[in-house]
């Protein structure tokens, strides 16, 4: 028993020190880590509200366009805009707008009207990307940046202290500078990472949205 609360105290005892660690951190950074940290809350902001806002547009729910599709291609127009009615997926949306452009246009104004309607919604889905993007792509160029300027101010110590350099003092120099190149990367790498399964999930609804347009204008009926 004495073994187990020793061992819950000096837990709780480490949570100063971490915090401490933390702040030694970032007074050890200096200004890039300050910025790679801001980054860092910026690119998970922005991966919350990007998976918030795909969810809200029906990035994952397909259904209810395929099944309105099967019913204008089954020769029941009505049924099929009925189905869509107050939809708010990006597939039911452009689905809904290529029925009612087909019914109302002539074909070669209709696929317009359809195309516009589908790029319109794309670059919806597409918002808050080049923000990721960007974040993906400077991290690490701030954290390299915070490293030279580290390691200038490193060796200029160094030949400051001439033949009295410490070895050990250099040493310590470094790898704090090296600090802000191995945060900009522990920023930059999960938020690729969150860009890339973004473009995907775009990449999947663009595909369907092509195979939509393409059934509904070689289905040969109208509303």
């Amino acid at each position: 028993m004495t073994g187990i609360l020793n061992s819950k105290d000096f837990q709780w005892s480490r949570a100063p020190d971490r915090m401490a660690d933390l702040r030694d951190f970032l007074l050890l950074g200096g200004p890039a880590i300050w910025a790679i940290a801001g980054l860092s809350v910026a690119a998970a902001a922005l991966i919350l509200w990007k998976v918030w806002r795909l969810a809200l547009i029906g990035a994952w729910s397909k259904n209810r366009a395929r099944l309105a599709i099967d019913a204008f291609t089954g020769g029941d127009g009505a049924v099929a805009l009925s189905m869509l009615e107050g939809r708010r997926g990006v597939r039911s949306r452009v689905v809904r707008g290529a029925l009612r452009a087909r019914a109302t246009l002539v074909e070669e104004a209709a696929r317009e009207e359809t195309a516009r309607i589908a790029k319109a919604e794309l670059a919806s889905a597409r918002s808050g990307l080049r923000g990721l993007e960007l974040i993906a792509t400077i991290a690490p160029l701030i954290g390299l940046l915070g490293t030279v300027l580290g390691m200038i101010t490193a060796f200029q110590a160094l030949q400051e202290a001439g033949s009295r350099a410490d070895p050990a003092a250099l040493a310590g120099g470094i790898w704090e500078a090296l600090l802000t190149t191995a945060a900009g990367m522990a920023v930059a790498i999960p938020a690729s990472a969150a860009l890339t399964w973004f473009e995907s999930v775009i990449d999947r609804i663009r595909l369907d949205l092509e195979d939509a347009a393409s059934r509904i204008f070689t289905a040969g009926r109208n509303i």
